[in-house]
């Protein structure tokens, strides 16, 4: 009796120890890939308890979670022959378990090696101009350049973001004197345009003043007016041509002529008056 006991509580321990060994919890960021005497199965143990074959079979967890991956900064020539020193992020996750462990390795360390392949590629196909302003097209561009390799992997490419570009010291002194130099180009077209606009308006308050004489006037005593608001002892008057114009076709010529030259009248005069007084010769 006590050898059945005996032997009952063995296949009783044994029995625990099989069902404790087949029993796994897959939690719900992974799933469960399951190999039976060296052979995966084709479908993955999903979220909760999962049952297995006890010494036969080995279950291997994949997380399924998106993985964020700093790809290390690459240092490159551009195009256009400028050293540049790029570093971004990749974020991916896998898709089919079956696939990620059974075709690569290590697939975060194949992911991390193409992706820094693509970017040095990347850099050597674009010119500095395109790094620094036009990164959503390189972003794009980058993603398809891994999504292509790694899908065979099972994994998907969710987007690869370009972080920062780093230039060289020189370079940046060059930009800073080309960026100087067209807001200098863009002052003076503004300032030169504002000269244009402001002649044309002179022009035309010119035509108005010369078919109205007395708005120069309005517009000379408008002057007095804000130079006198200024307090200041010095008055400078401009005196304006049209006045002495107006003032010209205003005055009789004789008496113009009179008031511009009285010597050359009063000779006149005298000469005329001594001709008169001289004795006439008998014929």
């Amino acid at each position: 009796m006590l050898a059945v006991e005996i032997v009952l509580l063995a296949l009783a321990g044994i029995a625990l120890f099989l069902a404790a060994t087949s029993v796994r919890v897959v939690r719900q960021i992974e799933r469960g890939v399951v190999f039976r005497l060296g052979r995966v199965q084709p479908d993955p143990r999903a979220p909760g308890l999962a049952m297995l074959v006890p010494v036969a079979d080995r279950l291997q967890r994949v997380n399924v979670q998106v993985v964020t991956m700093p790809i290390p900064a690459q240092e490159g020539i551009t195009r256009d022959n400028v050293t540049v020193r790029v570093d971004a992020v990749v974020y991916f996750r896998v898709v089919d378990p079956v696939r990620a462990v059974v075709e690569v390795q290590d697939y975060q360390g194949a992911v991390s090696q193409v992706a820094q392949t693509s970017l040095r590629s990347i850099i050597g196909k674009s010119e500095l101009d395109d790094l620094l302003s036009d990164r959503e097209r390189l972003n794009e561009g980058l993603e398809l350049m891994l999504d292509t390799p790694v899908a065979g992997w099972g994994i998907e490419i969710d987007r690869v973001v370009i972080k920062d570009v780093a230039l060289p010291d020189t370079m940046k002194r060059s930009m800073s004197r080309q960026a100087e130099a067209e807001r200098e180009r863009r002052s003076r077209i503004i300032t030169a345009d504002g000269e244009l606009q402001a002649s044309e308006k002179l022009t035309q308050a010119a035509r108005t003043m010369s078919e109205a004489p007395a708005a120069l006037q309005l517009r000379l005593l408008q002057t007095f007016v804000e130079v006198a608001a200024e307090k200041n002892s010095t008055l400078v008057l401009p005196f304006p041509v049209e006045l002495l114009r107006f003032l010209e076709a205003a005055t009789p010529r004789s008496d113009a002529h009179r008031q511009q030259d009285p010597a050359g009248v009063a000779d006149a005069q005298n000469s005329r008056s001594v001709g008169s007084s001289r004795p006439r010769s008998a014929s």
